[in-house]
């Protein structure tokens, strides 16, 4: 306390000096306060002393805070200027969780930092001191790089009361902090926008291929750092020029810029000749258009004035043919035209998604018919007179066919079964020299409820028919002839010519993904038909056929299901046959008349519902909604009620399907999505120069076991695998 009386002292001589503070306020310090040098030493003593201690050293009126509360020890060796000593207070204040906010006329309030954001500072000051303590608020514009990247990195180097916001659309960045940390961000924030201002260099390949060259560069950098996405440099290929571009610190791109050099040396060999293992592309289909696309090229670049041009003559005999046992192309052709066919095989040699094409033919048809009548007849067995009578035939059958089987015998009522059909009950006599009556009354009702669901699927790729059969073979007869070797005993036995016809569930389709990839044209034709049972008797019989087909182009998106087309017909027929006048009495009309109803309905939907596959992984699962669906079918089959006569001999069972590939194996690159070299999810092109390894050839691709490899087609499982 003996420095503060000491401080005290100082000031009263001081106010003997200059005129009365509460006289005056000036916002700078007096010269005689400028003059003055404190030394303040402070043990456990109350900031508020601490405060009028510096309002009097600095003539700035103080305003407190309630919260403003502490015990502060300070000691201090050197006499400090008023100035320095409102630095100190500042420091102080820092120390102890408060900051002095400028309130105008030279007025200071002291409150908590946790009101820091709220309370007005010195904003966008010309220079923000490295040392001071005060409050200040500054906008930092950001040229090179994006300021809303910076804020999670800079967030962490602000105090909780401090603040620090970007705003993209002026890529500025807004501090809010004592001036000491807002300059240490500046400097930071300067170093940082640097580092983002490099120069890209552009090297122009002549003998190698950017886009394998960059491959390159990226397997060898692949252990230390992909350099497409590392933090020094970065490379990229530009095909169109045959480019590589570099960017990133220079050291580094000098580095890269040599490495390149090295690369883009003509081979020793020649480096003319390219073996090109295809995998999803046809080598034989692929050879001739690509012989075409050569001889275009040459003839575009080698015209009259550069026919004795050696680069010209070697486009011309440039060469391609396809080895169909690798599925391989061997392409002979100068540098130049070698990278364009390579960039157009690498294009076209690319995985296509696969459609999952699944068809629901729904038919339900309902039909009733009813026949009620009676017959009867009277006549004179001695005179041959008829007598009288009424015939008229229900369900097919009158009296007069009833009395011919009846008088022929048993054998004729069991060669024709159809005259008893249904409920028929006959009463009559036959005299010899009388007369003879007989009578039938006849009533037959017969219901047919039919209800089918085909539900056929296929699995093929983009722009690929596929076709699926569920038919039968029926024999139709297309001709007959006879000649005299086909009589036998005065029988004629014609000789007949008969032709095998599909009969069942036909689906024809060819899939074309859209340009977005979310929906699918579909080019498809369905046929059910099927054979009438009555109709079919023998082969020299008619057969006829009951067939629904549609043949359309449709468009639908992914996994949707729209209906193709269908049939909703309802037909009813009324015959009513009988005597005027005397079928309209009262009950005796009965006897004068026969009625057949007839009523039939039929309601014939096609539906459709194409699904993308993209991956193995989307296929596995399309593949484990068909399987499951079979396997709960085998399950549910009723155990067996009576011992095996064949032991040791187990039912078949389907085996369990292996575990899924994850999500996005051997997947399809997006139709959108621009290509450069080989996509990433595809196997690797060949490297630049020289002929290529051999690599797994597709068929042996396709003939290792993968898991959850998709069905070619199913025609049990219906859309979604769920049970019809």
């Amino acid at each position: 306390m003996k420095g503060f009386r000491i401080f005290v002292c100082c000031l009263a001589l001081a106010a003997l000096i200059a005129p009365p503070l509460a006289l005056q306020a000036r916002a700078a310090v007096p010269p005689a306060r400028q003059a003055m040098s404190i030394t303040p030493n402070f043990k456990d003593a109350d900031i508020r002393q601490i405060v009028q201690a510096v309002a009097a050293a600095t003539g700035k009126s103080f305003i407190l805070d309630p919260r403003v509360r502490a015990q502060v020890t300070m000691y201090s060796s050197a006499p400090l200027s008023p100035p320095a000593f409102y630095q100190a207070f500042l420091s102080i204040l820092e120390v102890y969780g408060f900051i002095a906010v400028p309130a105008g006329n030279n007025i200071e309030k002291i409150v908590p930092d946790a009101d820091a954001r709220q309370e007005p500072s010195i904003d966008l000051p010309s220079h923000v001191s490295a040392t001071s303590d005060e409050i200040v608020t500054q906008v930092v514009p950001v040229k090179n790089v994006s300021a809303a990247e910076l804020v999670p990195i800079l967030r962490p180097m602000i105090p909780q009361y401090g603040h620090l916001a970007a705003y993209p659309p002026s890529n500025i960045l807004i501090i809010s902090d004592r001036a000491a940390n807002v300059h240490r961000m500046i400097s930071i924030i300067h170093r940082i926008d640097q580092i983002g201002n490099q120069d890209v260099d552009v090297m122009p390949l002549q003998n190698a291929s950017a886009a394998d060259v960059v491959r390159t560069i990226d397997s060898l950098y692949q252990g230390q750092g992909n350099l497409q996405t590392g933090q020094n440099v970065r490379v990229v290929a530009d095909e169109r020029s045959n480019s590589v571009l570099i960017s990133g610190d220079p050291a580094e791109r000098l580095r890269v810029r040599a490495l390149v050099a090295e690369l883009d040396t003509p081979l020793h060999s020649g480096g003319n000749t390219r073996v090109v293992f295809l995998h999803y592309a046809d080598a034989a289909k692929l050879a001739p258009k690509l012989k075409e696309q050569m001889s275009e090229l040459a003839q575009l670049g080698g015209g009259a004035a550069n026919a004795k041009n050696p680069t010209a003559q070697a486009e011309k005999n440039a060469l391609v043919w396809a080895d169909t046992q690798n599925n391989a192309l061997v392409i002979t052709a100068p540098p130049k035209l070698m990278r364009t066919i390579l960039d157009i095989v690498h294009s076209l040699d690319r995985r296509r998604p696969e459609v999952l094409v699944q068809a629901i033919i729904a038919e339900v048809t309902v039909g009733k018919e009813d026949d009620l009548g009676i017959n009867w007849a009277a006549y004179s067995q001695h005179n041959k007179v008829p007598l009288g009578g009424f015939v008229s035939a229900v369900g097919g059958t009158n009296i007069v066919d009833l009395i011919g089987a009846a008088q022929a015998g048993s054998s004729a009522l069991s060669s024709a079964a159809s005259l008893l059909t249904g409920t028929t009950v006959g009463i009559g006599t036959i005299s010899a020299g009388g007369e003879s009556f007989a009578a039938m009354i006849r009533a037959l009702r017969s219901n047919t409820d039919t209800n089918i669901v085909s539900t056929p699927s296929a699995v093929t790729m983009s722009n690929q028919a596929a076709t699926l059969k569920v038919v039968q073979e029926v024999p139709f007869v297309t001709g007959s002839y006879s000649s005299q070797a086909g009589i036998t005993n005065g029988t004629v036995t014609p000789f007949q010519t008969v032709q095998q016809q599909e009969v069942g569930t036909i689906l024809k389709v060819t899939p074309t993904i859209s340009a977005e990839g979310n929906a699918v044209m579909l080019k498809l034709a369905v046929s059910s038909s099927s054979v009438i049972p009555n109709a079919v008797t023998n082969l020299t019989g008619d057969i006829t056929t009951d067939k629904r087909s549609i043949t359309t182009n449709v468009l639908i998106g992914n996994g949707g299901i729209v209906v193709l087309g269908g049939l909703i017909s309802n037909e009813q027929d009324r015959t009513h046959a009988g005597v005027p006048f005397l079928a309209n009495i009262p009950l005796l009309g009965l006897l004068f008349k026969t009625r057949n109803d007839r009523a039939s309905r039929d309601d014939l939907m096609i539906f459709i519902k194409p699904t993308i596959l993209r991956d193995q992984s989307e296929a596995a699962a399309a593949t484990g909604r068909s399987y499951d669906y079979m396997l709960g079918q085998e399950g549910a089959m009723p155990p067996e009620q009576f011992p095996q006569l064949l032991r040791g001999e187990p039912a078949p069972r389907l085996p369990v399907l292996p575990p899924p590939p994850p999500p996005g194996t051997l997947s399809a690159p997006s139709p959108l999505a621009p290509r450069s070299g080989q996509h990433k999810s595809e196997t690797p092109a060949p490297p630049a120069g020289g002929q290529t390894a051999p690599a797994p050839s597709p068929q042996a691709q396709e003939a290792a076991p993968k898991p959850g490899a998709a069905a070619a087609g199913s025609a049990t499982s219906p859309p979604g695998g769920e049970k019809p």
